[in-house]
């Protein structure tokens, strides 16, 4: 029997990370978040590792190495644990792929879960051709993710799972109207302004160290608020959103995903909603998440059609991208990474990455250009943008060049 103790643990991308495009252009599908935390965060406290390891695209590597410690892109020849980056992990999941002393691969249907091995770096190179024969498969129940709007319908769950890592703390606040206080956590250098409802009855409200609830806003269970983050005042956030650090929001937001960054600082609506780092969304934007016939929504992945199987399905935004005033957004809409979106009527529902412009005409955004305001718009919160960074914008452009060419 072999050993697998001090655990070694990798985390891959399989081939479907294009299911996540454009969100997935500038990230490993386990760095998108749903709940408080990102996917791999998750993992890492399911399964905590002596040693961490990461299997990714390699345009990609030096911006991790830049944000994440202690990782490796060279797998060991030692035991490892393999965990699939599109896995919730639950409990269960922990459960059924537990150490038994021997290689073993797990499967849901044809997806690999996870691989219990002897060699990382042996299997490593069958992982990446695919090539599983002699091992031994289980099959398992997993909670895995394959498009982005999963992510979105998980959201309010795992905000109702994580609530226990926070805890329930109330620091003293003056005219705060809070439903359901046990449910309600708010967390150090918090400022609550008055009049703001904090409605717990129907989820947990999380509000994360050093954020700023401007007065008369309405904060709607389950919700995740990040550090430092601004909500501006008249705000009403509804059920199942979470917002990331150092993001600005205001107007209407429900059941959305924010990364980090952005801002939807003035009226207007999104709902159902994925969006991205660094992303503005200009006053009086709105976008549909119902279509008026009450039917399945089709939303353009990777510029290929795909029933959602859904009714309810707002827009998914990559990084960088930015919405004139008054934009309104069909049921579905897919805007790619650092494109600007202006003009009257509804733009297309697949608008490619690099675009500038709307619905009657796009133009291709040049890549100097979109390095230089990205530059301005990260500097602006003190983030100096590093060479990798400017580099991996690039190769996003050279990835995305088919796409502009589709004629969409």
């Amino acid at each position: 029997m072999w050993y697998i103790g001090a655990m070694n643990l990798c985390i891959f991308e399989d081939e479907k990370y294009v299911n996540f495009y454009p969100l997935t252009l500038s990230r490993p599908v386990f760095e998108l978040r749903t709940g408080t935390r990102s996917l791999r965060e998750k993992l890492l406290h399911f399964f905590p590792a002596n040693k961490i390891f990461i299997l990714t695209r390699p345009y990609l590597e030096d911006i991790l190495m830049e944000g994440l410690k202690n990782i490796s892109f060279e797998i060991p020849k030692e035991p490892t644990l393999f965990i699939n980056g599109r896995v919730i992990p639950t409990q269960s999941l922990e459960n059924s792929i537990t150490f038994r002393g021997e290689e073993i691969l797990f499967f849901n249907n044809e997806t690999l879960i996870a691989a219990h091995v002897k060699n990382g770096k042996s299997f490593e190179a069958r992982l990446r051709k695919k090539n599983f024969e002699g091992y031994k498969r289980e099959e398992i129940d997993a909670k895995i993710v394959n498009y982005p709007w999963e992510l979105v319908n998980q959201n309010g769950s795992e905000i109702e799972k994580e609530f226990n890592l926070f805890g329930n703390s109330i620091p003293p606040q003056r005219d705060v109207t809070m439903l359901r206080k046990e449910h309600i956590f708010i967390g150090e250098n918090v400022v609550i302004m008055p009049g703001v409802v904090i409605d717990a009855d129907e989820g947990p409200v999380i509000i994360d160290n050093g954020a700023r609830i401007m007065p008369n806003c309405y904060l709607e269970g389950p919700l995740y608020i990040g550090k430092n983050s601004l909500i501006k005042a008249g705000a009403r956030i509804y059920s199942a959103s979470s917002i990331g650090n150092i993001c600005k929001v205001g107007g209407e937001l429900e059941t959305s995903i924010f990364h980090g960054y952005s801002n939807k600082q003035h009226e207007g609506f999104i709902g159902h909603s994925y969006i991205g780092e660094w992303v503005n969304i200009g006053a009086d934007t709105n976008n549909s998440d119902l279509k008026n016939n009450y039917k399945e929504v089709t939303v353009y992945i990777n510029n290929k059609p795909v029933n959602t199987e859904l009714t309810f399905v707002g827009s998914f935004i990559g990084d960088h991208s930015k919405t004139a005033i008054n934009t309104m957004l069909n049921t579905g809409t897919v805007i790619g990474f650092s494109s600007n979106i202006f003009g009257e009527g509804f733009p297309l529902k697949f608008v490619p990455s690099f675009s500038w412009g709307g619905r009657r005409r796009l133009s291709i955004y040049k890549i100097e250009k979109a390095i230089e305001t990205a530059r301005l718009v990260m500097a602006r919160r003190k983030v100096k943008m590093s060479d990798a960074y400017e580099r991996m914008m690039e190769q996003i452009f050279e990835e995305t060049k088919k796409e502009r060419n589709n004629g969409t």
